[in-house]
């Protein structure tokens, strides 16, 4: 993460006083990992030499975010000549506090200079989080960690790509996207590969290029029940080819074909790739061709750090529900090994099943959906506990397969209404604030 910052105080105020309060501002976001760029205090002197010292030494560096910072009074246009420059950019408008002194205030009015700017910042058609110090508090810095970070996180999510082989499982319609909007408005890629050319670059896949992943997955995953090699040696040639293809496209995140595609045609499910994919390629991976579940993986993961695990629906209580998955997920969100089996659903047989523990503790629930080429992220946090249960239709006795009830904080009927797909995105710890910040950023809605 990277700020360009600017502090600012009337050339009448005592120079010294301005300079040691930004001096001190500016540490205390350096201290939260943000790299600055930064200069010294600007005021308004009637030739415009700060000004033009401070756009000199901003246009040295490339930064996400600029953090205008005021530790007192300034007339809006020393400001407004700097901001005109970075209008493109995301702001912080950040008053500092004054001091107590003697049994009373004195203070440099920085929030006289703030409030003149704050709805000027707005007409102007900035994007900006006006935040402020209050005297004897900490300084806001969750709030200017959370904004910078997502500024960040908007500039790696733009030219990201979504690989698909195969297109819309099931027939699917909320799976479906809106490519021209997607690209315009996050930068973001849908390329689609064929299953024929995933088979025709795992032809070419050696024995010797399978073996260490065999021998690695053996030694790191806990069998329930042994496993075919061959099963597996075919699981490696599969994920091996497409990590190939994902390679060379560049793609950050996955989705295939599964009901229809993998299983169907191939007799293959593709939980074993899936869980490759995700841990050994680091991409983050959804089934069923979910375009905006992938999307929403690769926002949540460029915000938090995390993989962005997928889970769906399976039943919803008074005030929790039972969310899990019925073939994978990642060893990120595994509470100890990696469980595996192998068991039947239907009409599918041989597949190697997920069955680990998920861990449990405060979840970020969130996806992103469309109308058209508007765009709504979906968001909740609750607290997530193990449960026994089982899914009608699998062989007995029925895997456990990975789950979590999540107790929400917001009442579910209210959670239920807005809901916009069955696959939903977690991250653990609460973070909707920076979701906030993020959709503020990208002009997206937020239910």
């Amino acid at each position: 993460m990277k700020a360009g910052f600017v502090g600012f105080g009337e050339i009448n105020s005592p120079p010294e006083l301005i300079k040691a309060k930004c001096s001190i501002a500016a540490a205390e976001i350096a201290s939260l990992g943000i790299e600055l760029v930064t200069t010294a205090p600007v005021t308004d002197d009637e030739a415009g030499r700060d000004v033009a010292r401070a756009l000199e030494d901003l246009d040295r560096g490339n930064f996400d975010v600029l953090i205008i910072c005021l530790a007192g009074w300034i007339p809006s246009h020393a400001v407004i000549a700097i901001t005109s420059r970075y209008k493109h950019k995301p702001m912080i408008l950040w008053g500092l506090a004054g001091d107590i002194e003697n049994g009373r205030i004195v203070t440099a009015a920085a929030q006289a200079g703030t409030t003149a700017l704050r709805k000027v910042f707005a007409d102007l058609g900035y994007r900006f989080k006006y935040v402020y110090n209050i005297i004897g508090k900490p300084s806001p810095l969750p709030k200017i960690w959370s904004f910078v970070a997502a500024a960040a996180a908007e500039r790696s999510v733009a030219h990201t790509k979504v690989g698909m082989m195969g297109f819309r499982d099931m027939k699917l319609y909320n799976t479906i996207y809106e490519g021209i909007s997607l690209k315009r408005d996050f930068g973001i890629e849908v390329e689609f590969f064929e299953m024929l050319e995933m088979l025709q670059e795992s032809e070419k896949v050696e024995d010797a290029a399978i073996e260490p992943l065999l021998t690695k997955i053996k030694a790191a995953w806990d069998f329930e029940k042994p496993a075919d090699d061959s099963f597996l040696r075919k699981g490696i040639q599969y994920y091996l080819a497409i990590s190939k293809i994902a390679k060379n496209h560049r793609f950050d995140a996955v989705s295939l074909k599964d009901v229809d595609g993998m299983k169907k045609i191939l007799h293959f499910p593709p939980a074993l790739i899936f869980m490759l994919l995700s841990d050994e390629a680091g991409l983050c991976t959804i089934p069923e061709n979910d375009v905006m579940g992938a999307v929403t993986q690769i926002i949540v993961k460029h915000l938090t750090g995390q993989c962005g695990a997928y889970f769906e629906f399976y039943e919803f209580f008074e005030n929790s529900v039972l969310m899990g998955v019925p073939d994978y997920v990642p060893a990120e969100v595994v509470e100890g090994r990696v469980k595996v089996t192998q068991s039947a659903f239907g009409g599918i047989s041989g597949g190697l099943l997920n069955v680990s523990q998920v861990k449990a503790g405060r979840v970020t629930l969130a996806r992103l959906s469309n109308t058209g080429d508007r765009y709504t992220l979906h968001v909740v946090t609750g607290t997530a506990k193990p449960g026994a249960w089982e899914e009608a239709g699998w062989e007995q006795p029925a895997p456990q397969l990975p789950s979590f009830e999540l107790t929400l904080d917001t009442p579910v009927e209210a959670f239920a209404e807005n809901i916009s797909g069955q696959h939903y995105i977690i991250a653990y710890g609460d973070h909707l604030q920076l979701l906030k910040d993020f959709c503020y950023l990208k002009n997206i809605n937020v239910i």
